[in-house]
C-alpha cells in the first residue's frame, strides 16, 4: 500500500526550559538531586472551565497557545510558558508526583503535588492547601470529579521512586518517562521503610486500595468495586493504576500477578445496588455517606509480561473514542473501542469484546491533526502518530494510515533549522535514527533520535485559508464517518493538497487544492476509467477492500443503513467492472450530496458575516460545480440568484429530476419575525446548524437561536423548540427580549459581533438590547450590562462579586468580548468646571494670612478631596470648620496698641480663657476627621501640636505664652494631649480594613505617654485592637500609666464589643478592686481607672444580659470607691449604671429571673418612694461588703445624690424602646411642691430622658409633645412669673424654673437621640427654636416672635445652668443633623463659639459641647452620620451625658474619655455617584423611598448626591432619577441591622459608590446646572448648518469666528463614544465642500443628531449601510456602472422591512418606538420598488427565466440585466421556475376563471403581488 510521504516541520532542538531557568537562577543548593523530570501540557488544562470560550482572555497567562511546561527537581517545581517562567513552587519535602486535576464542581484547575506524607494543592492564583496523607499513598491520578489516590499494597516494597517510569503525570496527554539520569534514590526508600507500621492509625487508609478526594477540605473517600450487582469496598492492591482520564471517568490498571491489563469506569454509587455482606464491619451503608464512587471493570486483556508503557485516548475513524495501550516488548499498539450510551442524562461507557484492533508500533503519541476543531463529546478528535518497528513515522486516523512523515535530512547540531532540504525517500538520514516520540501537545511533538537529541516538531494541521478550514471541518461534522474517511484519504494522500506538505503555501493555493479534490470526486464518478487512473492506487484499494463496498450492494436492495465493520473483506474479482462502475458512480453521488449539504450550511452561515464576502463568492463557485454535477437545479438557481455572474459559467436545464429545495437562512429569519418561530419552516435550516457543538456554523446557529428566543421559542433542555442548541447565561427574565440578551451573553456574542452582521439581520437584536436597556433585571451578569451599554450596572455588579480573581477572569473574557474595541471608552472631552478651579485655589490659600510659621499640619489638611468638593460646591464651610477646630496655631488676642503692665495680666487672663477653648477643640476635630484618611500604614503616627500660646495682631503678631508661674501648664495639658491623639487616631481608615500589630508596637514610645494612649483608644473604637495579643495588653498595663491603661481598656472593650471575650474580661476585672478575692494583694488604683474598667465591662458584655455580671455591676452602683476621694464616687456610680444598662441593653422586658429584684433595688438607689423590701436589700448589701469598702448608706437610706444618676441611666438603657408603662410610671417627674424640693433638678432631666427612651415610639418632634413632658404645676408656676401677682415666693419660683429648664433640656436630648442622624426637619426646627429661646434668656441677641415661651427665666436661675441646658440642646440638634453640614445650625454654633470667649464665660465643658457639636455636624467630613439602633443610642447617651466637666482635668462625674464613644454610633451611610465613563464623581438626583413608620406613611423624597441615606431599617428603594442619567433602581429589604461595613460583600453600594451612566446628549450637572446646554436645547441647525445655503459657505464651516463651534466639539461635549466623535469630525471635513453630495452630508448630520439625541450610537452604521446600499442600487440602474454584482444585500433589506412590520403588528413590543425610524425604512421600500418596476427589459428577462430557467446572457452591456433580474427575484420572493411550473400544472385543469392570481397568492404567500401578476401573465400566455 503506497503512502504519501510528507515532511515534519522541525521547530528546533528541545531541552526542558526548566533547566535553563535553573541555570539563570544561579547555583543551586548542595543537596539538590541530579534527577529531574518535566512534562508539557496544553494551557487549556489549567484554564478555568467557564473561561475557555471562543474568545480567549487577552493578557491572562493562558491566552497564548505556546506549550506550558512543569519542571520538577527535588522539592521544586518551575512552571514555564514558552521561554518565560510563570510561577515557581517550592515544597518542604521531595516531590513524588504532580498532576493537574479539577476537584468536585470547581471551575478552576488545581495543581496537586504528592509528597511522602502530604498532598499539596495549589490553584492557579497561588492559594495553597496542604493535606496530611497516610504514608502508604503511592501515586495520584486525575479523574473528572476528583483526585484518585492509590495506596501501595505493602509498605516495605520500594514502590515510591520519586519518578517511576510508568506513572504518567497528566490527564489526557500523559507524558512521563524515565530520564537517563533518573535512578532510585536510597534516602527516599529509607523514609518509606520507616513508615512500616503506619496502617494501625486511621482505618480508612488500610481498607480501600483506591481513595477519591473530592474537595481539598474534606477527607478522601473510600471507593467501591461493583461485581454482579453488589458493592464491595475496593481492595485491589495488585491493580496498579497506569493511566486515568481527566475528561471521562476511566482508569487503566495492570496486575502483575495475573499479567493482565484492565479498564475500569468510575461511577457514582447507584442506590439500588446493595453493598455486599453488609454485616461485616468494614462496609459502610450507601445512604449514610455523601456521594460515593465505585469502579466497574469493563475490559480485561491478558498476556502482557509488563505493563503498557503508554496509555492514551485517541479517536477511531468513525469518531468513536479508543483507548490505546503501547506494548513495547510486543512492538504493537493495541486499541480498544469505547462505546457510550446516554441514559437519563448519564453517560455509561462499555467495551464490546471484539471491538479492538492493533497496529505495529515502537512508540506512539496522540496528536490533534486532521480535525483540530472537532469535538467528540468532551474529547478532542485525536489521531495517532506512530513510530513503527521499521523506524518509519506514520500518521493514523483510527486504523486508517494517512501518510508517512520524515525528518529533514540535514539535522545538524548548530545550524538553524529553516529551509531544510527534503530528503530523498530512499535515503533516510543514516546518521540519525529515530528511537522515540514524546511530549505530544495538540499538533506538536518531540522526536527523539539516537544521539540523545530531541527535536520539537509541528504538524501542518489546518490550512491557513479560513474558508478551506471551515469547509474541511464542516465535512468532518456533516459527512458520515465512512464518507469522511474516504475524503480524508484523498486529502492526505493526494499530491495536489499542497498545503499539507509545504509549510509556506499561499492561502489561494490551499483553496484551489481543496476544490481540486472535490472536482476530482465529481470527475471520478463521471468517468470511472479516468477515476482508476487519476486517483492514487491507495484510494482505489481502500474502496475495494472496504466493508462499505460490500454492504452497499446489499443496501441498494434492502435499504438498511451501512456501518463499517472491522473485518476486512477480500478483493472483488475484476469481471465485476461494469457493476463496479455503476456502484462507483452512485457511491460518489452520495458522497457529493452529503458534501453539498455540509458546504451549503457553511455558505448560509457566511452570508450572515459581512466580513467574509470574498469567501462566500469562492464557495458559491464550488457549490455551483457540485450542484451542477448532481443536477440539483434548485441549488444551482439558489447560488446564481445570489451571484448572477455565475450564470454564464453554469447553464440551466430544466430537466432536473431533483425537487429538493435548498435551505435558506434568510427565508427562515424572515418567517420567524413574521409569524413566530413555531411557524417558520424547519427545512429552511441546514441540518448542520442543529448539531450540537459544531464550530463551523456556530455563527449561524447563534443568530438562529437569538431569533427563535425573540419570537417566543421554548427551551427544552439545552435545545430550543426550533431544534438548535443555545447557551443561556444565568439571570432572571420576564420578556423574550431579556431572554435573548441572556442568550447573547451565554454565547459570547458582543457588540463587535453585532457589527459583523448585515444591517437588517442585526436590527431585531439591537431592538432587544435597546428595550432592555432602560431597566434590566438586577441579577444579571456584568457582561450582560456591558452588552446593553449599561457599564454603570456592570461595574456595580462586579464590585459586588469582588473576589479579585473571579473579577479578573470575568472582566478579561466576557467584558472585553462584549464591548466593541472602538467603544472601550476614551475619556470624553469635558468643559473645565469652574468648581474645581475655585476650590483648588481656596484650599491652597487657606489662612496663610494669619498663620505665623505657615505650618499647615493641623490634622485636617486631607479633608479636601473630590467628593467633599462636590458635596459643598463653592461654599467655604469646610474651610470655616477647619479654622474653628484648628488647635495648632496661636490664637489672636485683642489688646491695646500700647500695652501697659495691667494689660499683661489681662492678656494672661484672656489666654487662660482661650486655653479652655483650645484644649476642648480635639473632641470636635476627631468627629470632623473621623475615618477620612485611607492609607496603607507604613509611616509613624503623627499628632498635630496643641498650641496654647496667643499672638498679638496689634504688635506684628508677637507670640505670648501662658505664664508657668501663674498656672500649672503641664497639668492642664495632660488630658487634652490624650484627646488630641484620639482625634488624630480617629482619622485613620486603613485601606485593607486591617491594622497590623507591628505598626502599633512600632509606634509605642519608650516612656508611656498620653499621645500613645489616645492612639490606642482611637484604634480600639475603630475595632482594630483585636490584633494585639494578651502579652501586649499586659505589657501596657504594667506601665501603670493612667491614660494608657484607661485608653487600652476602653479600646479593647470597643474592639471586642458584645463578645464577652474571657481573656479581655479578666484583664478588665483586674482593675475593679472590689471584685478582687480576699487573698489578692491590695492594689491602689485611681477611681478614674476603676470607672473606665466598669464602663469597659459593660461594652464588652453589651446586650448579653449576663446575670452574674449584672449582679456585680448593680452592687457597684451602690458602692463607694475604696479611696478617700469621695468627690469621684458619683462618676464611679454613673459608670456602673451605664455598664449595667449596656449589659442588659433593651433586655429589661425579657423574663430574666433576676430583673424584678434588680429593678426594685435600682429604684431604691434612685430614691423613689416605691422601694420596698428594704431588709432584704440590707442583707444583700452586707453580704457583699468586703474589706475596706463602705456602702453609701446612712442607716438604711442610700446616698441618693451619688447613686441616682447611675441607677436612672441603668433603667433607661435596660428598658430602652420596650414601651414599659410600669417602669415609666415609677420614674415620675415631681408634680408637687414638696417633690420639687426633694428631687435635684439635674436628676429630673435624667428622669425625663429615661422615660422617653423607654417610651421610644411616643417621642414626637412637636412643641406640644415637649409641653406634655412638663407637669401642670410647673407650667402654671412658670407662666405665673410674668404676672406680678406675687403669689409665688422666690424659692418656689426658683424650683419651678430649675425644673422647667431641665425638663425642656431633657426632652430635647430625647429628641436628639430619637432622631439621631435622620435630619428630621420638624425636630431640627423645634430644637433650633428652643436653642434661640435659651440664648435670648441668657442675653437678648435676636428678636423672638410671639409670646409662646415664658420670659425672664434668668432672674430666677443662675446663668451656668442656662448655659449648660442651651449647649445640651445645641449638641442634640447637631446629633440630629449629623454629617449634614446644615448651614443654619452651623451659624448658630459659630456664634456660640465666638461669643463665649468674648464674654468671659469660657467654661471648658461648654466649649467641649460646642466643639463636639461642630464635629458632629460635619461628622467624618460630612460622610458619616449616627444610627438609632439600641447600641448606638447607648453610645450617644454616654457621649451626651448631661454633666459637663468644669476643666480639662475634671473626670469626677463622667470620665472625659467616654465622650469619644460616639464613634460606636456612627455609620458611613454616605453615597456618591461616579460617572462610569469618566471615573469622576458627579451630581445626580436620587429618589429615596422609606418604609412606613409610626411617624409617617411610606414616603419618597429627592436627594442630590453626594448625600447621606436614611437608616437601613427604613430604607426601601433608591432610584437614580432625572433626565440626564440612565435610570437605576436598587431595591432593599428594610432590616433592623447596622449599615453595611466598608468592603462588605453583601453591600448593595460598593463602599458608598454608585456607578451611573450619563445619557448621550446631556451635560453633567457640574458643567450645566440649569440644563440650558443640553443637546436638544441648543439650536442644532445653527450649529450644524443644515440649511443648504450656509452649509458650504467656507467662511462659516471653517469656524474662523471666535465664538464658533464645530460639530465634533459639540458632540464630544455630550457623548464619550469615540465612534460618534470620529464620525462628527468626518462630517465637518472641509474637503466635502467641493463635492456634490450635499444630500448625503445632510443625511449624515441628521443621522448623527438622531443617534446622539436618542443615545443609540450603534445605529450610525445601520443607517449609513442602508442609505449607501440604496444609493448604489439607484446609481447602477440609472448610470449602468456595476457597483453591486450580487444580491445578498436584498435579503438584509427585506429583514429590515420585516422588522418594522413586526413592530407595527405588535409581534415585537417597544416602549421607545422602533430603533430605526419606520418612515426611513418605508422610503427605502418605495425606492427599491420604483427601481425594479420601471427597469426596461426586466419583464422580458423575467419571462425567459420562468420559461426555461435561462438567465440573461452576461456580455458587457447586458451584464446589468442578470443582476437586475436577481434583485427582482430576491426582492419579490419569486420561487424557483420548476416550483411555479408544477403548481401551474396542478391548478390549470381545475381552473374556472381566467386569472390564476388568487391561487398563486395562496400557494406562494411570501411572494410579492407585483411578481405574482408577472407570473400570472406568463402562465396565461
Amino acid at each position: 500500500m503506497s503512502v504519501r510521504v510528507r515532511r515534519l516541520t522541525v521547530l528546533g532542538e528541545f531541552k526542558p526550559f526548566g533547566l535553563i531557568a535553573e541555570a539563570l537562577d544561579g547555583k543551586p543548593a548542595d543537596n539538590v538531586t541530579d534527577k529531574y523530570d518535566y512534562f508539557l501540557f496544553d494551557p487549556e488544562v489549567a484554564r478555568e472551565r467557564d473561561e475557555s470560550g471562543e474568545q480567549h482572555a487577552s493578557g491572562s497567562a493562558f491566552s497564548d497557545r505556546s506549550d506550558h511546561e512543569l519542571f520538577i527537581r527535588g522539592s521544586r517545581i518551575i512552571w514555564t510558558i514558552g521561554s518565560r517562567v510563570f510561577k515557581r513552587f517550592t515544597l518542604p519535602s521531595p516531590i513524588i508526583k504532580v498532576c493537574w486535576c479539577r476537584l468536585g464542581n470547581m471551575a478552576e484547575a488545581l495543581l496537586c503535588v504528592l509528597q511522602i506524607e502530604s498532598l499539596t494543592i495549589y490553584n492557579t492564583s497561588g492559594e495553597v492547601v496542604s493535606i496530611t496523607l497516610p504514608r502508604t499513598i503511592a501515586s495520584i491520578w486525575p479523574l473528572p470529579f476528583g483526585l484518585l489516590l492509590q495506596q501501595a499494597a505493602e509498605v516495605h516494597s520500594p514502590t515510591h521512586s520519586p519518578f517511576s517510569c510508568s506513572s504518567p503525570l497528566l490527564g489526557v496527554r500523559d507524558v512521563h518517562r524515565r530520564r537517563r539520569e533518573t535512578s532510585h534514590s536510597p534516602q527516599h526508600n529509607l523514609n518509606f521503610l520507616s513508615g512500616s507500621d503506619y496502617n494501625c492509625k486511621g482505618d480508612t487508609g488500610s481498607i480501600s486500595s483506591h481513595l477519591i478526594l473530592k474537595d481539598p477540605l474534606e477527607e478522601p473517600q473510600l471507593t467501591f468495586i461493583e461485581e454482579r450487582g453488589k458493592l464491595n469496598i475496593m481492595k485491589e492492591f495488585d491493580e496498579r493504576t497506569i493511566w486515568t482520564s481527566d475528561q471521562i471517568p476511566l482508569m487503566a490498571s495492570y496486575n502483575k500477578g495475573k499479567m493482565q491489563h484492565s479498564v475500569w469506569v468510575a461511577e457514582a454509587v447507584n442506590s439500588n445496588l446493595e453493598l455486599a455482606d453488609s454485616s461485616s464491619a468494614d462496609v459502610v451503608p450507601a445512604g449514610v455517606l455523601p456521594k460515593q464512587f465505585s469502579f466497574r471493570r469493563i475490559w480485561q486483556g491478558k498476556g502482557a509480561q509488563t505493563a503498557a508503557c503508554k496509555v492514551f485516548l485517541a479517536t477511531d475513524n468513525d469518531a468513536a473514542p479508543v483507548i490505546c495501550f503501547l506494548h513495547q516488548e510486543q512492538k504493537k499498539l493495541l486499541s480498544v473501542r469505547l462505546q457510550s450510551v446516554e441514559i437519563n442524562n448519564e453517560i455509561l461507557f462499555d467495551i464490546k469484546p471484539d471491538m479492538s484492533w492493533s497496529i505495529p508500533a515502537v512508540a506512539a503519541e496522540p496528536v490533534i491533526v486532521t480535525r483540530p476543531r472537532v469535538k467528540v463529546g468532551q474529547l478532542s478528535y485525536a489521531d495517532i502518530f506512530v513510530l513503527n518497528p521499521e523506524n518509519a513515522l506514520l500518521l493514523y486516523s483510527g486504523k486508517q494510515c494517512l501518510c508517512r512523515y520524515m525528518l529533514p535530512s540535514c539535522l545538524g547540531k548548530s545550524q538553524p533549522l529553516l529551509n531544510l532540504d527534503f530528503p530523498d525517500t530512499s535515503s533516510v538520514s543514516h546518521d540519525l535514527k529515530i528511537i522515540g516520540l514524546a511530549d505530544a501537545v495538540e499538533g506538536r511533538i518531540n522526536v527523539i533520535v539516537n544521539n540523545g537529541q530531541m527535536f520539537r516538531c509541528v504538524f501542518r494541521r489546518s490550512p491557513s485559508s479560513l474558508l478551506a478550514d471551515d469547509c474541511i471541518t464542516a465535512m468532518a461534522e456533516g459527512l458520515s464517518s465512512s464518507f469522511y474517511g474516504h475524503f480524508l484519504g484523498l486529502l492526505w494522500k493526494d499530491g495536489n493538497s499542497a498545503y499539507l506538505s509545504n509549510a509556506d503555501s499561499s492561502v489561494n493555493l490551499e483553496w484551489e487544492s481543496f476544490c481540486t479534490i472535490i472536482t476530482q470526486m465529481c470527475k471520478s464518478s463521471v468517468d470511472t476509467q479516468d477515476f482508476v487512473n487519476s486517483v492514487p492506487q491507495s484510494s482505489w484499494e481502500f474502496l475495494i477492500s472496504s466493508k462499505f463496498h460490500k454492504n452497499y450492494e446489499l443496501n441498494l436492495i434492502t435499504g438498511t443503513s451501512c456501518e463499517m465493520s472491522l473485518d476486512v473483506l477480500g478483493f472483488l474479482p475484476r469481471s465485476h467492472s461494469d457493476a463496479t462502475q455503476s456502484l462507483q458512480k452512485s457511491f460518489y453521488s452520495e458522497v457529493l450530496m452529503e458534501c453539498l449539504d455540509s458546504l451549503h450550511a457553511v455558505y448560509e452561515s457566511l452570508k450572515l458575516d459581512i466580513l467574509r464576502k470574498r469567501d462566500l463568492e469562492l464557495l458559491a463557485v464550488l457549490l455551483c460545480s457540485i450542484a451542477n454535477f448532481l443536477s440539483e437545479e434548485s441549488y444551482l438557481d439558489h447560488y446564481v440568484r445570489d451571484f448572477p455572474g455565475l450564470s454564464k459559467k453554469f447553464g440551466m436545464d430544466m430537466t432536473s429530476c431533483s425537487r429538493k429545495i435548498p435551505p435558506s437562512l434568510f427565508r427562515w429569519l424572515e418567517n420567524c419575525l413574521q409569524h413566530g418561530s413555531s411557524v417558520a419552516n424547519i427545512d429552511d435550516l441546514p441540518s448542520l446548524i442543529c448539531k450540537d457543538g459544531s464550530p463551523v456554523v456556530s455563527w449561524a446557529r447563534k443568530i438562529v437561536s437569538f431569533y427563535s428566543l425573540l419570537s417566543g421559542a421554548k427551551r427544552i433542555g439545552k435545545k430550543l423548540s426550533t431544534g438548535v442548541y443555545c447557551n443561556i447565561a444565568m439571570g432572571s427574565h420576564c420578556t423574550h427580549e431579556e431572554l435573548t440578551v441572556l442568550a447573547m451573553v451565554g454565547e459570547n456574542f458582543g457588540l463587535q459581533q453585532l457589527d459583523s452582521l448585515p444591517s437588517g439581520v442585526s436590527l431585531p437584536l439591537r431592538h432587544a438590547l435597546d428595550k432592555c436597556r432602560e431597566s434590566p433585571p438586577s441579577d444579571w451578569p456584568a457582561a450582560a450590562y456591558v452588552l446593553l451599554g449599561r457599564e454603570d450596572l456592570a461595574l456595580s455588579c462586579l464590585a459586588c462579586s469582588r473576589k479579585s480573581r473571579e473579577l479578573e477572569t470575568q472582566t478579561n473574557v466576557n467584558l472585553i468580548s462584549m464591548s466593541t474595541p472602538y467603544m472601550l471608552h476614551l475619556h470624553p472631552v469635558t468643559i473645565p468646571s469652574a468648581v474645581s478651579d475655585t476650590i483648588g485655589l481656596e484650599s491652597t490659600k487657606f489662612e496663610d494670612t494669619d498663620s505665623v510659621d505657615g505650618s499647615m499640619t493641623d490634622g485636617m489638611e486631607h479633608i479636601f478631596n473630590s467628593s467633599t468638593q462636590l458635596r459643598y460646591g463653592r461654599d467655604l464651610r469646610l474651610n470655616e470648620v477647619r479654622r474653628l477646630l484648628c488647635s495648632t496655631r496661636p490664637v489672636a488676642i485683642q489688646t491695646a496698641v500700647n500695652p501697659s503692665a495691667s494689660d499683661q495680666d489681662l492678656q494672661q487672663a484672656q489666654l487662660w480663657n482661650l486655653a479652655q477653648r483650645t484644649t476642648a477643640l480635639p473632641f470636635g476635630r476627631g468627629a470632623f476627621t473621623l475615618a477620612t484618611i485611607y492609607t496603607l500604614l507604613t509611616e509613624a503616627f503623627t499628632v498635630p501640636k496643641l498650641v496654647l500660646a496667643g499672638r498679638l495682631p496689634a504688635q506684628q503678631n508677637a507670640t505670648v505664652n501662658l505664664d508657668p508661674n501663674l498656672r500649672n501648664i503641664q497639668e492642664i495639658k495632660s488630658w487634652p494631649e490624650f484627646h488630641n491623639a484620639v482625634a488624630a487616631g480617629l482619622r485613620l481608615a486603613p485601606l485593607q480594613g486591617k491594622m497590623s500589630r507591628t505598626w502599633i508596637i512600632y509606634n509605642k514610645p519608650e516612656e508611656p505617654s498620653a499621645v500613645h494612649a489616645g492612639l490606642l483608644l482611637a484604634l480600639g473604637l475603630h475595632g482594630y485592637l483585636r490584633v494585639l495579643n494578651l502579652t501586649d495588653i499586659y505589657q501596657y498595663y504594667q506601665q501603670e500609666h493612667e491614660s494608657t491603661t484607661a485608653g487600652i481598656m476602653l479600646g479593647l472593650a470597643a474592639s471586642y464589643r458584645g463578645t464577652m471575650q474571657p481573656g479581655i474580661s479578666k484583664s478588665l476585672y483586674l482593675h475593679i478592686p472590689s471584685r478582687h478575692p480576699s487573698s489578692f494583694p491590695e492594689l491602689e488604683l485611681p477611681t478614674l481607672l476603676q470607672s473606665a474598667a466598669l464602663m469597659s465591662v459593660g461594652i464588652l458584655y453589651e446586650g448579653s444580659a449576663h446575670p452574674q455580671t449584672m449582679q456585680i455591676l448593680l452592687g457597684e452602683i451602690g458602692r463607694r470607691s475604696g479611696g478617700d476621694n469621695v468627690l469621684e464616687r458619683e462618676g464611679y456610680a454613673v459608670s456602673a449604671g451605664f455598664s449595667l444598662g449596656l449589659v442588659a441593653l433593651g433586655r429589661g422586658g425579657d423574663t430574666l429571673g433576676c430583673i424584678d429584684s434588680m429593678v426594685d433595688r435600682l429604684f431604691h438607689y434612685i430614691g423613689g418612694k416605691e422601694a420596698r423590701n428594704e431588709r432584704s436589700f440590707l442583707t444583700l448589701l452586707t453580704e457583699e461588703q468586703n474589706r475596706g469598702t463602705a456602702q453609701m448608706m446612712d442607716g438604711t437610706s442610700v446616698n441618693v445624690d451619688v447613686t441616682a444618676p447611675g441607677a436612672t441611666i441603668a433603667l433607661a438603657l435596660m428598658f430602652l424602646k420596650t414601651e414599659s408603662e410600669a417602669i415609666m410610671s415609677k420614674l415620675s417627674i415631681p408634680n408637687t411642691r414638696f417633690d420639687l424640693q426633694y428631687v435635684r433638678p439635674d436628676f429630673i432631666m435624667l428622669r425625663v430622658i429615661a422615660r422617653n427612651l423607654i417610651m421610644w415610639s411616643r417621642i414626637h418632634p412637636s412643641k406640644d409633645w415637649i409641653q406634655s413632658q412638663i407637669p401642670e404645676i410647673i407650667q402654671h408656676g412658670v407662666k405665673g412669673l410674668r404676672d406680678d401677682s406675687g403669689d409665688i415666693d422666690d424659692m418656689d419660683a426658683e424650683a419651678f424654673v430649675q425644673a422647667y429648664v431641665n425638663i425642656v433640656a431633657g426632652a430635647c436630648i430625647s429628641l436628639g437621640l430619637r432622631f439621631a442622624g435622620t435630619k428630621n426637619g420638624n425636630a431640627q426646627e423645634l430644637l433650633y427654636e428652643y436653642a434661640v429661646y435659651f440664648l435670648n434668656e441668657i442675653k437678648p441677641v435676636s428678636a423672638t416672635s410671639g409670646n409662646t415661651f415664658p420670659k425672664g427665666l434668668s432672674h430666677y436661675i443662675d446663668r451656668g445652668t442656662l448655659e449648660i441646658c442651651l449647649h445640651l440642646i445645641v449638641l442634640s440638634l447637631s446629633v440630629i443633623m449629623a454629617g449634614s453640614g446644615h448651614l443654619q445650625t452651623f451659624r448658630l454654633l459659630r456664634f456660640l463659639r465666638s461669643r463665649n470667649s468674648a464674654d468671659g464665660h469660657a467654661n471648658y465643658g461648654i466649649q467641649m459641647a460646642v466643639s463636639l457639636a461642630i464635629g458632629f455636624l460635619f461628622l467624618g467630613g460630612g460622610m458619616r452620620t449616627f444610627s438609632t439602633s439600641n447600641s448606638s443610642v447607648a453610645a450617644l447617651l454616654i457621649t451626651l451625658y448631661p454633666r459637663l466637666p468644669t476643666g480639662p482635668n475634671d473626670n469626677r462625674c463622667h470620665l472625659q474619655a467616654f465622650r469619644h464613644l460616639y464613634v460606636l454610633a456612627t455609620e458611613a451611610r454616605w453615597i456618591q455617584t461616579v460617572d462610569v465613563d469618566t471615573g469622576l464623581p458627579v451630581y445626580a438626583p436620587l429618589e429615596v423611598t422609606t418604609r412606613e413608620t409610626e411617624l409617617y406613611a411610606e414616603t419618597s423624597f429627592c436627594e442630590v448626591t453626594p448625600c447621606l441615606l436614611p437608616e437601613r431599617a427604613v430604607l426601601k428603594t433608591i432610584r437614580v432619577c432625572g433626565p440626564r442619567y440612565w435610570s437605576q433602581v436598587i431595591d432593599l429589604c428594610p432590616e433592623d441591622k447596622p449599615w453595611w461595613t466598608f468592603r462588605d460583600k453583601n453591600s448593595p453600594f460598593n463602599s458608598g459608590v454608585l456607578y451611573i451612566k450619563r445619557k448621550v446628549g446631556a451635560c453633567s450637572y457640574v458643567d450645566d446646572p440649569v440644563g440650558c446646554q443640553s443637546l436638544l436645547s441648543r439650536a442644532m441647525h445653527k450649529v450644524f448648518g443644515l440649511t443648504s445655503s450656509t452649509a458650504f459657505d467656507p467662511c462659516i464651516s471653517s469656524g474662523s469666528g471666535p465664538g464658533s463651534i464645530t460639530v465634533d466639539q459639540l458632540v464630544s461635549t455630550f457623548s464619550s463614544d469615540p465612534s460618534l466623535i470620529a464620525f462628527a469630525q468626518l462630517c465637518c471635513d472641509p474637503s466635502w465642500n467641493s463635492r456634490s453630495d450635499v444630500d448625503f452630508q445632510e443625511f449624515c448630520l441628521q443621522v448623527l443628531f438622531e443617534c446622539v439625541s436618542k443615545d443609540r450610537p450603534a445605529l450610525l452604521q445601520v443607517y449609513l449601510s442602508l442609505y449607501t446600499t440604496i444609493a448604489s442600487m439607484a446609481d447602477q440602474v440609472t448610470s449602468g456602472t456595476v457597483v453591486l454584482s450580487d444580491s445578498i444585500f436584498i435579503s438584509s433589506l427585506k429583514l429590515a422591512l420585516t422588522y418594522t412590520e413586526a413592530l407595527l403588528s405588535g409581534r415585537l413590543t417597544t416602549s421607545r418606538g422602533g430603533i430605526v425610524q419606520s418612515k426611513f425604512i418605508g422610503s427605502l421600500r418605495k425606492r427599491v420598488d420604483e427601481l425594479l418596476n420601471f427597469s426596461p427589459g426586466l419583464k422580458d428577462d423575467f419571462c425567459n427565466y420562468l420559461n426555461s430557467g435561462k438567465w440573461p446572457i452576461m456580455e458587457s452591456e447586458r451584464e446589468k440585466g442578470a443582476i437586475l433580474l436577481s434583485w427582482y427575484l430576491q426582492w419579490f420572493g419569486v420561487p424557483a421556475p420548476f416550483v411555479i411550473k408544477t403548481a401551474a400544472e396542478r391548478i390549470k385543469p381545475k381552473l374556472m376563471s381566467s386569472s390564476l392570481t388568487p391561487f398563486l397568492r395562496l400557494l406562494f404567500p411570501s411572494t410579492h403581488i407585483n411578481a405574482i401578476g408577472g407570473i400570472d401573465k406568463f402562465l396565461s400566455c
